[in-house]
């Protein structure tokens, strides 16, 4: 029987082949061309090839990957654009419970066309904390393989789209300020400061036992340095970036094997009308967040994303977005989510049978 190289070897094909797909998606203007880059390298590689030798990102890898993103995120923010945040709380809790309501309304319909029960439709697609939801599922009655798939769908559907309507909303002298060039401080101290701000997020996230804490406890590190000046003019190097960028396409990627394809074909084409309709039902809950919080229409689609949370950070900061408005509104849609999907899904669940998972 052929057999494909080892690992290692795989491994540095799918760099170099990342490398190639991101230098041309870079020459084209295509916007965080390292994250879409790797998303289609781990794409193709899942459909083709993972069947004779599947590759897995370490958790390490991952974790690292979502702490830098968050550092070089927290660079950003600044200090005038959090107090305008605070000060339009109201309208963006509005907004993030609608996000909430569109998400259970879409599992409801989507547990009715397919006969799904309840509380797996429902989880499958509630717009936020995929990696927490997933792991609540078995909990919850659901079926955790039906909720995995769902949940990462929106995530692949999110990440595809957001970042090109983004560059179309968007502007590159938008006024957040991207996340980009090296700073005054210089290379090491630049390096420093991004390594002690990891760390010590990561710290600080296992000890609070944060949701989406990876990235989000580095970036309040990072963020509070820069907002209090301590971090003078240090920021991440772009090449740290646009690694971290890659591995989380590649996480994203290489979870779509053919084998997870064909156990939920049946489901593909009614979930995939689902995600559709969230995104454009988000987007008309930007479009009433705009007047009431003073932004671009465009930030506001970012930040209402139903999903996505890495990947369109990440896109925010390549194109020059509102970063710490975005991070702010998409934060608390993740909490919001994940701790407010327990009891409304035990409250849908209610009277309601779950039918046995089919035999793998």
């Amino acid at each position: 029987m052929d057999r494909l190289p080892g690992t290692s070897t795989r491994w540095l094909a799918v760099a170099l082949a990342t490398v190639a797909v991101a230098v041309a998606f870079g020459a084209i203007g295509l916007p965080t061309a390292a994250l879409f880059a790797a998303l289609v390298v781990g794409i193709a590689y899942a459909l083709t090839l993972a069947g004779r030798g599947p590759l897995e990102l370490p958790k390490a890898a991952m974790t690292g990957a979502q702490a830098l993103v968050g550092v070089a995120l927290g660079t950003s923010v600044d200090a005038d654009t959090l107090s305008a945040v605070g000060a339009h709380w109201l309208p963006v809790l509005l907004v993030t419970l609608g996000t909430l309501v569109i998400s259970l309304a879409a599992g409801l319909a989507l547990a009715r066309v397919t006969g799904v029960d309840r509380p797996t439709a429902s989880l499958g697609l509630v717009a936020g904390g995929a990696s927490g939801i997933v792991a609540m599922a078995d909990e919850l009655g659901a079926d955790g393989r039906l909720v995995a798939f769902m949940q990462y769908l929106r995530v692949l559907v999110v990440v595809l789209t957001a970042p090109v309507l983004a560059h179309l909303l968007l502007h590159p002298s938008g006024a957040g300020g991207g996340v980009s060039g090296p700073g005054s401080e210089g290379l090491a101290i630049d390096l420093l400061f991004t390594a002690g701000c990891a760390v010590a997020g990561l710290v600080l996230a296992r000890a609070v036992r944060l949701t989406a804490g990876a990235l989000l406890a580095p970036l309040v590190v990072a963020a509070a340095l820069s907002i209090s000046g301590l971090s003078g003019d240090a920021v991440v190097p772009d090449l740290v970036q646009q690694v971290a960028f890659a591995l989380i396409g590649l996480q994203v990627g290489l979870r779509f094997t053919m084998a997870t394809l064909r156990e939920m074909g049946r489901l593909l084409p009614v979930t995939l009308l689902s995600i559709v309709g969230m995104i454009v039902a988000c987007a008309g809950l930007a479009a009433l967040l705009v007047p009431l919080a003073h932004v671009s229409y465009g930030d506001a689609y970012l930040a209402t994303t139903p999903g996505g949370l890495y990947a369109v950070l990440a896109a925010t900061a390549d194109i020059g977005g509102n970063v710490t408005f975005v991070v702010a509104v998409q934060a608390l849609r993740v909490f919001v989510m994940v701790l407010a999907a327990p009891p409304l899904v035990r409250l849908l669940a209610r009277g309601t049978v779950r039918p046995q998972p089919p035999t793998p």
